[in-house]
C-alpha cells in the first residue's frame, strides 16, 4: 500500500527572505568574531574615525549579560536563518532567542554608547538591528502558521 505525502510548494519569498537573513546574520557573526578577535584592521575599515583600542576597551567593559546578549543575538540569528532555509519550525524559537539577545545586547550598548559615537550610529543603527530581528521572528512565526515550516 502506497502512502501519499502532501507536499506544499514552498513560497518563493521564503527562499528570498531566508537568503537575506543568512547574509544579514552571517555579517553579524563576522562582525562579532572580528571584534572579539581584536582585529584592528577590520575595526579601522568599519569605523575609520575611531581608534580600535577604544572599541576593544568599550567591548571589554560590557557586563557578562550584555556580552551574552550580543552573542546570543548574532549566533541564534544565523542558526534561525539556516533553520528557516531548511524549512523547520525550530527557526521560530531560534529567531525569538536572537531577538531577545539583540534587545539585551543592543539595549546595553544604547544606554552606554562607545565614547565618540553619537547620534544615528549610537541609537539609530541598534534600533534598526532590533527591528530587523523582530521582523525575522514575526516572518518565521507567520511561515510556521502557514505550514511552510515543518
Amino acid at each position: 500500500m502506497q502512502q501519499s505525502v502532501e507536499t506544499r510548494p514552498v513560497p518563493v519569498h521564503l527562499w528570498i527572505v531566508g537568503t537575506l537573513a543568512l547574509l544579514w546574520n552571517g555579517f553579524g557573526c563576522y562582525d562579532y568574531l572580528m571584534t572579539r578577535m581584536r582585529d584592528a584592521d577590520y575595526i579601522k575599515s568599519m569605523m575609520p574615525e575611531v581608534d580600535p583600542t577604544t572599541v576593544f576597551a568599550w567591548t571589554d567593559s560590557f557586563p557578562m549579560w550584555a556580552s551574552a546578549g550580543w552573542g546570543l543575538g548574532v549566533w541564534m540569528g544565523l542558526i534561525g536563518a539556516v533553520l528557516m532555509l531548511m524549512r523547520t519550525r525550530w527557526a521560530i524559537p531560534a529567531f525569538a532567542l536572537s531577538l531577545l539577545g539583540a534587545v539585551v545586547g543592543l539595549g546595553y550598548q544604547m544606554a552606554n554608547p562607545m565614547p565618540g559615537i553619537t547620534g544615528f550610529m549610537a541609537t539609530g543603527v541598534p534600533i534598526i538591528i532590533i527591528v530587523i530581528a523582530l521582523g525575522q521572528f514575526l516572518y518565521a512565526r507567520a511561515q510556521g502558521a502557514s505550514g511552510a515550516l515543518r
